[in-house]
């Protein structure tokens, strides 16, 4: 099964009780998860969590590595066979889009190697014409990619760039072929957005709290500020501050404020009227509820292929 949802809504806490209930392992889906020493501002499972429920794909990288997405999802399926070889449920968490559809759609996802001098190029272009009107000329091109890509987030503007020009072909056409591996429940969970909001505004308050900007400096003693790994919603605006540019107040403003724009984006990847996800507020309705769900799916299809 796949758990999905937006940031904050709960995912990780309700994948330890589906886990326990229904003999499963976690995989996770969520691209901020990879890296170590990135610990307190992802909400990574803490290793307690992580002794008590076998998680898969967290921790995986140093933070100056890069791992695309066909990276991932190689790594997600010999997880998931090996899971469905110990005779126990995967269960696909996360809220990285993409992610989660390349194992959902069973996309092909283009494995192109790193291209330095391309990269660089179309950074000098997109500060040239401005992140605006570069994400502009992409949705003239693809605009099914562009949809799906923040103007603001000029990385990925970039990405979708390098392999248009490198296979001559849309980027959203690539990532939409293929067929699903497995036979998938996605479920979705869901809380009212005045209340997400406020978990999420006492999340990133502890934090800081819990040494948010002591992790940033750590990792900064070894490597450099600019890593696309520190473009993550925190890692960015405390780098800001410790470089001396923002406030601390300021950081925890804008961490909430970014957050709340990829929580609105994130709909757009799992949307409320989408009849594939059975989605459930974790407001009103029990755990038993999904838990109900989950077992009637499992006991109605071929459980040896299903996700």
């Amino acid at each position: 099964m796949a758990l999905v949802g937006p940031t904050g809504v709960g995912k990780s806490a309700l994948s330890l009780e589906l886990a326990v209930s229904l003999n499963g392992e976690i995989v996770s889906a969520d691209s901020r998860l990879f890296y170590r020493r990135m610990d307190i501002g992802t909400a990574k499972p803490t290793p307690e969590e992580r002794r008590r429920i076998p998680h898969h794909l967290i921790d995986i990288a140093e933070p100056d590595e890069v791992w695309n997405l066909a990276m991932f999802q190689e790594a997600a399926y010999r997880a998931i066979e090996a899971i469905h070889a110990r005779g126990r449920l995967p269960i696909l968490v996360g809220g990285t889009g993409q992610f989660v559809q390349a194992i959902v759609r069973g996309w092909n996802p283009p494995g192109l190697d790193e291209d330095p001098k391309l990269r660089h190029s179309l950074e000098l272009w997109g500060q040239d014409i401005g992140k605006q009107a570069l994400h502009e000329r992409l949705a003239f091109l693809d605009p099914q990619a562009a949809e799906k890509i923040d103007p603001r987030n000029v990385r990925r503007t970039i990405r979708a760039w390098e392999v248009i020009l490198k296979t001559g072909r849309r980027f959203s056409t690539q990532r939409e072929q293929g067929r699903p591996r497995y036979h998938i429940l996605q479920v979705g969970v869901m809380r009212p957005r005045e209340v997400l909001y406020e978990r999420i505004d006492r999340r990133v308050d502890a934090m800081f709290s819990e040494g948010l900007v002591e992790e940033v400096r750590g990792l900064l003693k070894d490597y450099p500020p600019d890593l696309r790994s520190f473009s993550a919603i925190g890692y960015r605006q405390v780098i800001q501050h410790v470089l001396g540019e923002l406030t601390e107040a300021e950081a925890k403003a804008q961490i909430k404020r970014a957050t709340r724009v990829l929580i609105r984006r994130q709909a757009a990847w799992f949307k409320p009227g989408d009849p594939q996800i059975h989605w459930f507020s974790l407001h009103v309705e029990p755990v038993e509820q999904i838990i109900a769900c989950i077992r009637k799916f499992l006991g109605s299809g071929k459980p040896e292929h299903a996700l």
